[in-house]
């Protein structure tokens, strides 16, 4: 059976960003972690070894595959940042739109600096992930 690596854990965030993320990307590290924090309501906690998530939610794919994963996040990568975003469709296209300078995936979202970006436009990012990830899959019991 299939074991998912990325799984939340009891490490310390804040040690994590003073002890592993390289000191010249660490300020960026801090607003980012105030700003998922603000925007999603939740604390962060670390998600396997390097991703920062806020909230969680529990889904279940109708291939039976089942899991937890965070509403959203970060990482800070060798060359950029990673921000994970569960949202999808036309909201989340014409925000990408105002953002700034970014490349995306289908989950993420790469940045180099956090100056690059509109701050306000990733907090509505977050927040309209949180919502259609909460919406989606709400929460059992």
């Amino acid at each position: 059976m299939y074991e998912l690596k990325t799984k939340e854990t009891d490490a310390d965030v804040l040690e994590y960003i003073e002890t592993s993320v390289p000191e010249n990307r660490r300020e960026d590290a801090f607003k980012l972690l105030d700003l998922f924090t603000e925007a999603s309501g939740f604390a962060g906690k670390m998600w396997g070894k390097s991703i920062i998530g806020f909230g969680s939610y529990h889904y279940t794919y109708a291939s039976g595959h089942e899991g937890d994963a965070a509403l959203a996040g970060f990482s800070q990568r060798k060359s950029k940042i990673s921000i994970y975003l569960g949202c999808t469709g036309t909201d989340k296209d014409k925000l990408l739109s105002k953002l700034g300078k970014h490349t995306s995936g289908k989950g993420c979202v790469y940045i180099n600096r956090l100056c690059d970006v509109d701050t306000d436009i990733l907090k509505e990012l977050i927040r309209l992930s949180i919502y259609e990830l909460q919406t989606k899959y709400p929460a059992n019991g």
